[in-house]
């Protein structure tokens, strides 16, 4: 498999554990001192490093560092607005799509050199 897309696949996974380390303690654990929230979130983050570390050092034999983190960035947006709004039942927002759009942008200058014309 090409390790581009290795690295997304565990960049993906690697972003779910720590979308739910960031804010799920919001939801979960907002009656605990802030302590023991940290210290659970740094638990599921032991799994983000996990997987995010493999990912940016299997990314990285074909991507920049500039590359990959806007493929993080992009990953985090795309793994963050379902976890906002089915996890923490936000609204969805139009803001999400701006959001986004402006991220495409930042991924055509990113990889633009890469790109056949």
């Amino acid at each position: 498999m090409h390790p581009t897309l290795i690295s997304i696949g565990l960049l993906f996974c690697s972003n779910i554990f720590m979308t739910f380390a960031w804010y799920a303690h919001l939801k979960e654990l907002n009656q605990k001192p802030w302590i023991i929230a940290a210290l659970i979130s740094w638990g599921i983050a032991l799994f983000e490093y996990l997987l995010q570390v493999p990912a940016n050092r299997i990314g990285y034999t074909v991507m920049s560092v500039g590359q990959l983190k806007i493929l993080q960035e992009v990953i985090t947006l795309s793994v963050f607005v379902p976890f906002a709004v089915f996890y923490m039942k936000e609204p969805l927002k139009l803001d999400y799509l701006w959001a986004g759009l402006c991220l495409l942008g930042a991924v055509f200058f990113m990889f633009r050199d890469k790109m056949s014309v």
